[in-house]
């Protein structure tokens, strides 16, 4: 596996007029949501939702608040639950975002590549 970064942007779910400037992030399918810097979500006007625990690699167990943001980056979008990222955490694309994005990670490319969704077709009996 290898590891890359982008440029992604949140807009208010609210106030789509009201987004960050691009903010680079790491690519990690290992987390499951994405994390922004905190101060930077609200000045987009983005609000917490709720707060929530989550364990780190090095184990320890943090808790964040957690808002919703619509996310795009690299030509894809999506809206997605989003952590309020403290200075010292990384900032990171989780696998939801990029999940609903449509696309796969090409870790050799450094790339997104979009992919079609598969779906479950209910039979006529």
């Amino acid at each position: 596996m290898s590891l890359f970064r982008v440029n992604v942007i949140a807009r208010n779910p609210k106030d789509e007029s009201r987004e960050t400037p691009p903010i680079e992030a790491l690519v990690d399918t290992g987390s499951e949501l994405t994390w922004l810097p905190a101060d930077v979500l609200n000045q987009a006007g983005i609000v917490p939702r709720r707060k929530r625990t989550f364990v780190t690699a090095a184990r320890e167990t943090v808790t964040r608040d957690v808002g919703y943001a619509i996310l795009a980056s690299e030509g894809f979008e999506t809206a997605d639950e989003v952590v309020f990222a403290e200075p010292s955490d990384l900032v990171l694309l989780g696998v939801r975002t990029v999940e609903g994005f449509g696309v796969f990670v090409d870790n050799v490319g450094h790339r997104f590549v979009a992919q079609t969704s598969i779906v479950a077709l209910a039979t006529e009996s």
